[in-house]
């Protein structure tokens, strides 16, 4: 009867639907990527196939390749037609002439123009900084993560205070959340604001000093929740005010440092990406300073405080700056302007308004006044304006360019994010419904909801937007079996990770309410716990991939162009002649 009524509660239906959709959109890049394998194949047998001709050609089929190269490279002389006046433009109308040897009936992405570095060299080896001391804090970080989850599994593996759940578990979020979120958000700011501005950074020492205390922040406060030196307060809140205010000062810096440069700009209007990002670093000093004032630190007021820190640092820093970033990096990945501006104004309007008023959504039946969390409740329904118009506008920009899945290593990170951000973001809301918070407050429902969120959506952004800036500061592209390596075991590990906690979430939630005895629910969790282990094993190891891949990013990406011209057939030949003589 139980099971029944938990599958007729809508809050459940939707959380399904919302885990079949992840999953549908995994089965198209799944789809997308084997017909570009095999399109691969088909054209590596037709160049065997143009290079064996090429290899057997007679001299006769040579003399008539010759003829035809002749014949294509005949130009008139300049007077033939137009008498004896030399050709001008005295004023300068014609610019930017250039041959197309080839028709291109669909578009094709020539990396040679692509990789143009529009930036000095000064902020490219800022920006790399940014991004470097980011990636080492994400192995660092979720080395900490994938060591606690396997002491769900073996609790005795070790009895090291400085390695107990206790201290890796806040070890592992901050390091994840200050660390590599919020370092890589940051140096991507730095690019994205200067290159729609029209302008170059402000001041380059001050990206420094902000890098220099971020990291220095990160690195004193792993170390001191490490030594079980912490806040004692709420989630995320572990940093001692000393550290999270040196933190605050390098985000202060960055944040005068992006403003100076937007009110220098050249260009008169302010891009959609600038106000997300903008917004972002202002949100993320009010919050910082209200999260570790003394003012509202005790009672009630205290955990008030406690889910406007939580949900404001996820919402208005995280979320802000990444979905800025996206509405700049994902039109240029596609090489197509973003769908909507209008939409885009929609869901930064609504974003700022809804967001700020549900972090006691997760005070449900608490001491809090009934009419927050009521507030609370409706502010996680009106959340849904601005993910749907968010995500609307991403799709859509996609439209007439679905094509470029199949080939680009860097799409399916976008693709996932933006179901991540639709899913994750609506099962947030659907957590908010009494019912469906009453079942899976305090289970490892919510652990999964959190990775659902800050992994599916943030990390995966990140990821996507470094693939697609990296090469243009470098001019060189990590290996792109490794990109696919990453991505699949990073999705793979996330679904088994977020489907396992699910589901033993659940199953705990209905213990409890049946009132259950504690222990139950956790011999319960046991083989949860165990994919738990597993699907972050296979994250970690999408971590190390992408390290070394940022490490990598020296080698130009191999391509095949079969020859089809008369002159690349006989440069073709004159190969295999070339090699025959030698042999």
């Amino acid at each position: 009867m139980a099971e029944s009524s938990l599958f007729n509660q809508s809050g459940i239906q939707l959380t399904l639907l919302l885990m079949l959709i992840i999953i549908i959109a995994g089965l198209i890049v799944v789809v997308l990527k084997f017909l570009g394998i095999y399109s691969q194949i088909l054209r590596r047998r037709e160049y065997l196939e143009v290079q064996k001709k090429i290899k057997d050609m007679t001299p006769e089929e040579m003399e008539e390749y010759k003829k035809k190269e002749a014949q294509q490279e005949f130009e008139l002389p300049e007077n033939q037609l137009s008498g004896n006046q030399v050709p001008s433009d005295e004023k300068g109308i014609l610019r930017n002439i250039n041959s197309v040897d080839e028709l291109r009936f669909f578009p094709t992405k020539r990396r040679t123009s692509s990789f143009v570095n529009y930036i000095s060299p000064e902020l490219t080896r800022l920006v790399l900084f940014f991004l470097g001391t980011a990636i080492f804090w994400l192995i660092i970080g979720t080395t900490f993560g994938l060591y606690a989850g396997i002491k769900y599994v073996a609790p005795d593996v070790d009895h090291t205070s400085w390695f107990s759940f206790g201290r890796l578990r806040p070890a592992h979020t901050n390091a994840v959340f200050w660390g590599w979120a919020s370092l890589a958000m940051v140096g991507l700011s730095y690019y994205v604001v200067a290159r729609v501005s029209n302008i170059e950074n402000y001041n380059i020492r001050f990206g420094y000093i902000s890098l220099a205390m971020m990291n220095l922040a990160v690195l004193s406060g792993t170390i001191s929740l490490l030594a079980g030196i912490n806040n004692g307060g709420g989630e995320y809140r572990e940093y001692i005010w000393p550290i999270m205010g040196t933190f605050g000062i390098g985000v202060a810096f960055s944040t005068y440092n992006l403003f100076k440069t937007v009110a220098k700009r050249i260009v008169h209007e302010i891009y959609i990406s600038n106000w997300y990002i903008l917004a972002g670093f202002m949100f993320i000093i009010i919050v910082i300073i209200v999260g570790y004032s003394p003012i509202w630190q005790d009672g009630v007021g205290e955990t008030i405080t406690q889910g406007y820190y939580m949900h404001q640092a996820i919402g208005m820093w995280f979320m802000m700056i990444n979905l800025g970033l996206m509405y700049y990096f994902l039109p240029q990945q596609l090489n197509k302007p973003i769908y909507s501006y209008s939409l885009g104004a929609l869901a930064f309007w609504t974003h700022i308004l809804f967001y700020t008023l549900i972090g006691t959504h997760h005070f449900i039946f608490s001491a809090i006044p009934w009419r927050l969390q009521t507030t609370a409740i409706i502010a996680s329904v009106g959340m849904l304006i601005p993910v749907a118009a968010g995500t609307t506008n991403f799709l859509l920009t996609f439209n007439n360019a679905w094509y470029q899945l199949k080939t680009s290593y860097t799409l399916p990170f976008y693709f996932m994010a933006i179901i991540f951000y639709f899913t994750g973001s609506f099962q947030g809301t659907v957590e908010a419904f009494r019912y469906t918070n009453l079942l899976w407050h305090f289970t490892d429902f919510t652990v999964s909801h959190s990775h659902l969120t800050m992994y599916g959506i943030i990390t995966f952004m990140i990821w996507a937007f470094s693939y697609t800036l990296i090469p243009r500061l470098t001019g060189k592209e990590p290996p792109k079996l490794l990109v696919g390596i990453h991505f699949w075991f990073a999705l793979l590990g996330l679904l088994m990770y977020v489907i396992a906690l699910m589901i033993g979430g659940t199953q705990t939630g209905l213990m409890w309410m049946k009132k259950k005895p504690f222990i139950d629910g956790v011999i319960n969790m046991f083989p949860f716990w165990l994919w738990r282990a597993i699907g972050g094993l296979f994250m970690w190891v999408s971590h190390l991939i992408f390290g070394y891949n940022f490490y990598r990013m020296v080698r130009m990406k191999e391509t095949i162009r079969i020859p089809k011209t008369p002159s690349e057939i006989l440069a073709a030949k004159k190969q295999f002649t070339n090699t025959e003589l030698n042999s």
